[in-house]
């Protein structure tokens, strides 16, 4: 398997890879404009502006956009996360260029219908209101508002509901103009594709577009804090966060080691002590978010409100004592589980072509899976134990807490369980 890069005149980037014996492809185009790059006012206008998309162009209307993908068979779909928007195609090789053609005409031509903004505000809102019935999902977003508190890194990605109800064409026309740049856009493929004959499209696509100039994003400053919301639901939700590596820093690594190790999987420390052998919880884990210049490990779990407070000193426990104690055993268990998944989920050209996307955003170039493999390799029992020590003793810390809070504990008391 090759990749390829190239760049066009106006600094529109483009990466594939071709996969041998596969006939299908993905492709899509990442746009470095999240919920991150926007200001107070416009927070949700990113995410509004990936539903927009795909609801009429110059050439087609929002029943056109759907069917030309599905009448092939395949599928469209985008995504808003905090620094990126995302919007791609899984299709036979043979349509290819029609997924091209499609995906660059909504990025390129949405004509925001003032009719269908209407609409999809609607839909929006309703989403919003899913995710506030959704205990394990909002709670996530007040857990990241206390992570970075007052910055847009902190803010939801949906946005709240008044500022939702408040967009209006020129607003999104506004964030358009601003964000979405030749150099803010990479188109990124795999699976049967012809690199050349995607540079000629993308030529013929995106060449026009005038460049823009980059966002200055505001640096991340992970704050810490506490944030609990008490309700009558039959369980307490437990978030916790600590400040961990961003994507461009090495020790990302081992942090990510650390997290498979602590509450990865069945075998892991959290799963075993708290679900195994204790019974409070039924699902518990630990995961290394990272951005662009900061990052979260998080601990999450669901419990009693009576049992609430042994789950989060049991936490806080382990972690401490993955300080101490982490094998050597623990951590290779850990280290293959993340080279496998890794290397098992690039067998799919969907979460290959994310992988490129996210590796040119980065880096602007794609490292080998042999040197990711190694540098995964090259983590030590000593390095996840040091890493275990920043997180678990040292890093600022954040929590948030929904449901029966009676019995929870203070946010203090956690800090000084930490440092004892």
């Amino acid at each position: 398997m090759t990749v390829r890069q190239d760049q066009l005149a106006n600094g529109f980037r483009i990466v594939t890879e071709h996969m041998p014996g596969l006939q299908s492809a993905a492709l899509g185009i990442w746009v470095n404009a999240g919920a991150r790059h926007e200001t107070v006012e416009q927070n949700g206008i990113a995410h509004f502006l990936e539903h927009m998309a795909f609801k009429g162009t110059e050439r087609r209307s929002a029943l056109q956009i759907a069917e030309a993908i599905e009448d092939v068979g395949g599928y469209i779909n985008a995504y808003t996360s905090r620094e990126t928007t995302a919007y791609y195609a899984r299709v036979l090789k043979d349509d290819v260029a029609l997924a091209m053609d499609v995906i660059g005409d909504i990025v390129v031509n949405s004509v925001f219908d003032p009719r269908e903004i209407e609409v999809e505000r609607g839909v929006i809102l309703q989403e919003i209101g899913q995710t506030l019935d959704t205990p394990d999902d909002i709670i996530f977003d007040w857990l990241q508002e206390e992570c970075y508190a007052g910055q847009p890194i902190g803010r939801s990605i949906l946005g709240p509901a008044e500022r939702v109800r408040n967009f209006s064409r020129e607003d999104l026309q506004r964030f358009v103009a601003q964000h979405y740049g030749p150099g803010q856009m990479i188109l990124s493929a795999a699976g049967a594709v012809d690199h050349d004959q995607l540079v000629r499209m993308a030529e013929d696509l995106f060449g026009h577009l005038e460049p823009k100039k980059h966002s200055v994003l505001e640096p991340a400053r992970f704050t810490g804090g506490d944030v609990r919301h008490d309700k009558a639901l039959e369980q307490a939700h437990f978030a916790l966060a600590f400040e961990s590596p961003s994507f461009r820093d090495q020790s990302i690594y081992a942090t990510q080691i650390l997290a498979g190790a602590l509450g990865g999987g069945m075998s892991s420390r959290l799963f075993q002590e708290v679900r195994e052998k204790r019974g409070l919880c039924y699902t518990i884990f630990s995961q290394a978010g990272a951005y662009d210049d900061s990052g979260t490990f998080t601990v999450y779990a669901g419990t009693s409100g009576e049992q609430l407070g042994d789950l989060a000193a049991i936490t806080i426990d382990e972690l401490r004592r993955a300080a101490d104690d982490m094998s050597e055993a623990e951590v290779a268990r850990a280290r293959a589980q993340m080279k496998a998944g890794m290397l098992m989920g690039l067998e799919s050209p969907s979460n290959r072509v994310e992988r490129l996307a996210r590796l040119v955003q980065i880096w602007d170039r794609v490292p080998s899976l042999e040197d990711t493999v190694a540098k995964i390799d090259a983590v030590t029992c000593e390095d996840v134990k040091a890493m275990a020590t920043r997180i678990g003793r040292e890093a600022p810390m954040a929590l948030a807490m929904y449901g029966p809070l009676g019995a929870a504990p203070d946010f203090q008391s956690l800090q000084e369980r930490r440092a004892a």
